[in-house]
């Protein structure tokens, strides 16, 4: 069989948080010596390999890790230990929050965004049109981010993502944002992306359907840990099953 190339490679990862509990941040400034900062692992010791080409998806509970990792691997968060290879391959994340002046309007952060994902500022004037296009936001296009609704702020984060095409893509919960019209074209818009056979990609998903109809294999992430790794179906069945 023959050896496939690797598009990502994560080994021991691990990633914590300092926690401060509210109500004794004030205590803590009056007695800052005594002060205990609680740490929490988000993510210990997480180890995979993506396959080029290859569409992984990820399950677990809420705070198991999974939105974590990808901002990590996105290069957002600085893991505490472990190393994460992209082999030189360009990488963005599609997630709702991430990376955008609100000062700004539309325009200026579709400019920003290309050019934190290591797009020059003339590929990202070449695809300007078509993005805007894409996100359908009308006037709102240059008017300040801080004006957007969440579904206005996820169209216009798709659409950058989604057509300024990078070798990895990391979707983090994205698919079921907007309205019913945009859901739909951002789906269609997804799977012509996932069907590529050069792109990798990694789903973070809640929606089994998705999970199904888009990944080749699946990953359990259950308390910053990898529980199960492969087939998909075998994967959800075992989550499923834990979950219910």
């Amino acid at each position: 069989m023959e050896e496939r190339e690797i598009a990502l490679d994560v080994k021991d990862l691990k990633i914590s948080y300092r926690c401060l509990k509210a109500y004794s941040i004030r205590k803590s400034l009056l007695q800052f010596k005594k002060s205990k900062v609680e740490i929490f692992e988000a993510v210990r010791g997480v180890t995979f390999q993506v396959p080029k080409g290859e569409i992984l998806g990820i399950v677990g509970k809420n705070g198991s890790g999974k939105s974590t990792m990808l901002r990590a691997i996105a290069g957002i968060f600085s893991p505490d230990s472990g190393t994460i290879d992209l082999y030189g391959n360009s990488v963005s994340l599609l997630s709702i929050g991430v990376g955008f002046q609100k000062k700004l309007s539309g325009r200026e952060n579709i400019l920003l965004s290309g050019m934190l994902l290591g797009f020059s500022e003339e590929q990202i004037r070449e695809k300007m049109d078509e993005i805007i296009e894409f996100a359908g936001l009308g006037k709102f296009i240059d008017m300040p981010v801080k004006t957007y609704s969440s579904g206005m702020h996820s169209k216009l984060a798709f659409s950058i993502t989604a057509v300024l095409e990078s070798d990895i893509m990391l979707i983090d919960e994205v698919l079921s944002v907007g309205d019913a019209k945009f859901k739909k074209k951002s789906y269609r818009k997804m799977k012509e992306l996932i069907s590529d056979k050069e792109r990798t990609v990694v789903i973070v998903s809640h929606n089994s359907d998705t999970l199904r109809k888009l990944c080749t294999s699946l990953m359990w992430l259950h308390d910053g840990k990898v529980r199960m790794i492969g087939d998909t179906e075998e994967v959800l069945h075992a989550y499923e099953e834990f979950m219910s």
